[in-house]
């Protein structure tokens, strides 16, 4: 017999939210799981549990979507490499990159690249991108 689904509090739920937008906006950087329950004035392990419980994925694979979400919207639209691609949504390892890119899109980055390029549709020079912030920087 299973647990009951765990039920949260009505009050927290606006401290949930204010660490995912938290995550949405610095996606590109190196986050840490007490950073973003501190966000949140909760515990890391307590937040753990109810973010799981209210968005239905663990913090780690929400950053991780959201990160893959950037960079398909990045190699769709500039002609950036994958390896600046990878690097400029967060990610410090390009292995770790494609690995959970072609599981949550079901094609490599470079696939996916590829057959965005064979539209036609004209490319954000890289150089542009950087200058005009639509890539975060890491530094």
């Amino acid at each position: 017999m299973s647990p009951p689904p765990l039920r949260v509090p009505g009050d927290l739920l606006v401290h949930l939210r204010r660490a995912r937008d938290h995550m949405d906006r610095h996606y590109t950087e190196a986050l840490d799981l007490a950073a973003v329950a501190a966000v949140a004035g909760i515990s890391k392990h307590h937040f753990q549990r109810l973010f799981t419980a209210t968005y239905g994925r663990s913090p780690a694979a929400y950053l991780s979507q959201r990160r893959i979400e950037r960079a398909q919207d990045l190699l769709r639209a500039t002609n950036l490499t994958v390896t600046e691609v990878c690097h400029a949504v967060g990610f410090a390892s390009l292995g770790s990159f494609s690995s959970r890119f072609s599981e949550l899109v079901g094609e490599t980055p470079s696939e996916f690249q590829r057959r965005w390029a064979s539209t036609g549709a004209p490319r954000i020079p890289g150089c542009f991108v950087f200058m005009w912030g639509l890539a975060e920087r890491r530094g």
